[in-house]
């Protein structure tokens, strides 16, 4: 398997009864840094950043629950909170009470974030890349909700297979213009594995496609944001494709800076020629921010 710079390792550890795997960049000793990734992702995704980092770290990445080499829930829905669980099992493993350096990408950031105020001893310094969360919700869109969600258990979620690793690294080219051969070629192969008949399968459950029957209550996680007493750094990429989630651009940062406006120590950087996925599109920017912001 194609490795483009510093070597990793593999662990697995049982997290609340599922098989996790947990991948490592660094020494044991040297000082620790929690990476966590996003919807769809794995953990080898942060490798072009580790690449660029320049000082040494043990840098520590989960597959999530149902992502990448972590064993499936088993459940027709996947659960926010245990993410929250997960992640609290994974501190206490590495790092016993001490408080981490704790980085987080997209859902990885909404999950670091959270955690961030649920435990706010727990975390010395917090690095949210574009985990801005979900647009507002209003309660009366619950009973559509639910009748959407019970419609989907219907319906198995499948995932498309693919035949061979090249079509894996260009799916995620379409995904993202930005991505190099060389990078899509590395990410394609923990993206996705051949399955008994040659088809290269996506390595996410697919049950994360189901809808959630919760909605997404903003002022809970603004509520959470309030109680984060570690600084923060909140980046974001120029060229981010959020703004279709939320409606348009304008929306976008009016929601995105009520939200910044909850964290009480916060710095606030953009990414220039980068997408949402900017820890592939600007790893070497990245990594700069990252060093300079812990050290």
């Amino acid at each position: 398997m194609t490795q483009p710079g510093k070597p990793f390792r593999s662990e697995y550890l049982t997290l609340r009864g599922l098989r996790s795997h947990i991948r490592h960049w660094g020494d044991d000793g040297a000082p620790k840094l929690f990476m966590l990734h996003g919807w769809m992702d794995v953990s080898a995704s942060f490798q072009f950043v580790v690449d660029a980092l320049q000082r040494d770290w043990h840098v520590i990445a989960p597959d999530w629950r149902g992502f990448g080499l972590s064993a499936r829930s088993g459940a027709d829905t996947y659960w926010f909170p245990d993410y929250l669980a997960d992640l609290d099992a994974i501190l206490a493993h590495y790092a016993g009470d001490d408080a981490v350096n704790l980085l987080g990408h997209s859902m990885g950031g909404n999950i670091a974030s959270l955690y961030a105020g649920v435990r706010p001893a727990r975390v010395a310094r917090l690095i949210n890349l574009e985990g801005v969360g979900l647009p507002p919700t209003r309660p009366e869109q619950a009973p559509d909700r639910f009748a959407e969600w019970l419609d989907s258990l219907r319906k198995v979620p499948l995932m498309r297979g693919y035949d061979s690793v090249d079509q894996v690294a260009a799916r995620l080219q379409k995904n993202n213009a930005r991505l190099t051969d060389a990078r899509a070629a590395f990410l394609a192969q923990h993206w996705a594995r051949p399955d008994a008949h040659g088809q290269w399968q996506i390595l996410g459950d697919p049950a994360h496609k189901q809808v959630s029957p919760l909605l997404y209550r903003a002022d809970e996680m603004t509520a959470c944001l309030a109680r984060i007493t570690a600084p923060v750094l909140w980046v974001e990429a120029r060229q981010s494709e959020l703004w279709r989630f939320f409606g348009s651009n304008e929306l976008v940062r009016e929601e995105i800076d009520r939200r910044i406006a909850f964290i009480d120590k916060v710095q606030v950087e953009m990414i220039e020629d980068a997408g949402h996925m900017l820890h592939h599109d600007q790893p070497e920017r990245l990594a700069q921010l990252i060093e300079r912001f812990i050290g």
